[in-house]
């Protein structure tokens, strides 16, 4: 029983926004206020560069994964492991302690899905480097590995629990990326370096 206290850690280390911590350390503007107004790394990029970017892209992969690993060192059963990955995931959308105004959880959901396997977090990670070499468009890249997230995660872990999970954040990602999706089909979407 006590395997579930792990669930609400992981919300509280994912509402670490790991894009307005790190624009506040490096004197950048508030991520949630310029640009996109979306407090994730492709923001910051836009906002301070590609060093800033790459710590709070790496932060965001951080709060996905190391709840994961504790709770895979504790023992945690299938059903647990994947109550902790959304969490994790939810606390960076919903930041408890930003506002509940978060990112949308591209980073962080790629985090979890290390978590729940090396090898599917590893696919899903490919898929998105592929479409981004193709497309030059992070939302689509994006989109197109949270579709295939599940998918990945069933083939090579065949949990339930975790397969349904993914999905659960696949569709949030698609939820949380409307207007990047209106702008892809109406082809404005930024592309990447631009």
């Amino acid at each position: 029983m006590w395997q579930w206290l792990l669930a609400p850690i992981a919300y509280l280390l994912g509402s670490l926004s790991s894009a307005v911590i790190t624009s506040r350390l490096m004197g950048l503007p508030d991520p949630r206020e310029e640009g996109s107004k979306n407090p994730g790394a492709t923001n910051v990029l836009r906002l301070g560069g590609k060093q800033a970017a790459i710590i709070t892209l790496l932060g965001d992969l951080a709060k996905g994964l190391l709840p994961l690993l504790v709770a895979r060192a504790l023992g945690a059963t299938p059903a647990v492991l994947a109550a902790v990955g959304l969490a994790a995931f939810l606390g960076h959308l919903y930041p408890v302690f930003f506002g509940f105004k978060g990112g949308k959880g591209v980073a962080t959901a790629g985090g979890v899905f290390f978590g729940y396997s090396g090898l599917a977090g590893l696919a899903v990670m490919l898929t998105w480097i592929a479409v981004a070499f193709v497309s030059r468009i992070s939302s689509l890249s994006s989109l197109v590995a949270a579709a295939l997230a599940p998918v990945y995660v069933w083939l090579i872990v065949r949990s339930p629990e975790l397969a349904i999970a993914s999905a659960l954040m696949s569709g949030v990602l698609f939820w949380r990326h409307q207007s990047n999706i209106q702008r892809i089909l109406r082809g404005e979407e930024s592309k990447i370096g631009r």
